[in-house]
């Protein structure tokens, strides 16, 4: 029976809980003291969930809180907390709402003026860049891409020169078609990190330049399995291409795209006045890139 909401009450408290990703010893003291104190736990998956709640011992009453059902039973959920009860929001893995459910159950309690308390813990995107060796002062989060291969490499073309690193989760059925998409996006020679598996019994971190991680994924279906996090270096600029200006580059990309390279720089290098063999390099790595 669904809760009613008393006017009088003080509203209950929602929390975003974190649970492991793998190895069950990543839990967190607080996170399981919330879960066997709440007076229910919303789950992506409440068979995958109560094999957790078994583990350590929990009772807690279980409701799914899925993507096929979020938006039409959050008011269950809020209802409850209304009523004055607390609530644990939890997914299969990691942190809820990255890549996973719960962003319209939170929008909907902090509209609602309901108290959301994160209860933080393990996720697999900053795991696999706390690992990986890449630049993490700055990175972007682009999630899961496009299953169909079209959508895919025109979202990677959108991000060929970002310069920030890049993380993505990806299916293991489609590992590999991925990477090949970036090798011929990105270019061979990016520097990009496998992470599979992380902190469960096979835990690969793999870094190589695109073409070599692209063949060595190829010829070992284990690579092919799992969980992955995949992690590619951010776009460089080459070498003095900082003196190139945007309206020079503009310039330069509609010359390519009419004209041989060389005469497109030659003609580039006239109407810009930058140096020829400064719009020779950068011509000759963007089109390296649109291969």
């Amino acid at each position: 029976m669904t809760a009613l909401a008393d006017p009088n009450s003080t509203p209950g408290t929602l929390y975003v809980v974190a649970t492991p990703i793998g190895n069950l010893d990543d839990i967190s003291t607080r996170a399981l003291k919330v879960l066997r104190e709440v007076s229910l736990i919303a789950a992506e998956d409440t068979r995958h969930s109560m094999r957790l709640l078994q583990h350590f011992g929990i009772t807690t009453p279980l409701a799914a809180c899925h993507e096929h059902n979020e938006r039409d039973q959050g008011g269950r959920f809020l209802s409850r907390l209304q009523a004055g009860q607390d609530v644990a929001l939890i997914s299969d893995a990691g942190t809820p709402l990255i890549s996973d459910p719960g962003f319209h159950l939170v929008r909907q309690a902090r509209a609602a003026g309901v108290r959301v308390v994160p209860v933080p813990g393990s996720c697999a995107l900053i795991a696999a860049l706390s690992a990986a060796g890449l630049p993490s002062d700055r990175f972007v989060f682009e999630g899961f891409l496009p299953a169909k291969a079209v959508a895919r490499q025109a979202r990677l073309e959108q991000l060929k020169e970002e310069p920030r690193t890049l993380i993505f989760y990806e299916a293991p059925h489609r590992i590999l078609e991925c990477l090949e998409d970036l090798e011929r996006i990105m270019g061979g020679g990016r520097l990009a990190v496998l992470a599979r598996e992380l902190t469960k019994a096979f835990e690969t971190l793999k870094g190589l330049p695109l073409a070599e991680l692209r063949a060595w994924v190829a010829a070992d279906g284990n690579q092919q399995r799992g969980e992955c996090v995949l992690l590619l270096a951010g776009w460089q600029a080459p070498e003095g291409e900082g003196e190139i200006t945007t309206e020079a580059l503009r310039v330069l990309d509609l010359l390519l795209g009419e004209m041989p390279l060389k005469r497109a720089v030659a003609l580039a290098a006239e109407i810009t006045g930058i140096r020829k063999n400064l719009l020779y390099q950068v011509a000759l790595e963007r089109s390296e890139r649109g291969r």
